[in-house]
């Protein structure tokens, strides 16, 4: 794998991984947030990728971390191939603007909320704040502090080599 860059809002990787399971790599933008949710202010962000459409396995996400690394929120955007979110299908939300199956489970002592949005897309905008909110009121989820947010591509397998590219991105994080 090879990563790229014009600038921390514009790049890319070229990816050669094996057909075989288990994500190989999360090539990713990463921001500090450092808020408690009930203190959250603006936590949105923008993106525009170009994405493999065939012969892959992967999903472009955002992956929201407390910030003792205990609780990952991990936001779905596209995806492609067998790929799925870690636990089972809780219920489907429509939170943020955006309707998404939401999953809960974990692994290796990690409480794991996933949103893997219904329908792909190659750009939009995420609210953060209002599924981080969402949890909390909800009682799925402490008031904890975010940590890390970080948006990128998990790479399960590319082989031949495939382009995953960040157009654009921003994080209006307040």
């Amino acid at each position: 794998q090879c990563i790229w860059a014009n600038s921390p809002t514009n790049w890319g990787v070229v990816a050669d991984h094996p057909n075989t399971g288990g994500v190989k790599s999360y090539p990713n933008l990463t921001r500090f947030y450092g808020r408690q949710v009930s203190q959250m202010g603006t936590a949105t962000s923008s993106f525009n990728v170009s994405v493999p459409t065939s012969g892959v396995a992967f999903a472009t996400t955002y992956d929201v971390w407390s910030s003792d690394n205990a609780h990952e929120i991990m936001l779905w955007v596209n995806r492609s191939g067998p790929v799925g979110a870690i636990g089972s299908l809780q219920t489907t939300v429509n939170v943020g603007g955006h309707t998404w199956d939401f999953y809960l489970g974990g692994h290796s002592g990690i409480t794991v909320y996933s949103f893997l949005r219904q329908g792909n897309v190659s750009s939009g905008t995420v609210d953060i704040r209002a599924i981080s909110q969402w949890l909390v009121s909800t009682g799925r989820m402490p008031n904890l502090t975010i940590g890390n947010v970080q948006f990128g591509f998990e790479i399960t397998s590319s082989a031949g080599g495939r382009q995953f590219t960040v157009n654009s991105y921003s994080a209006n994080l307040n």
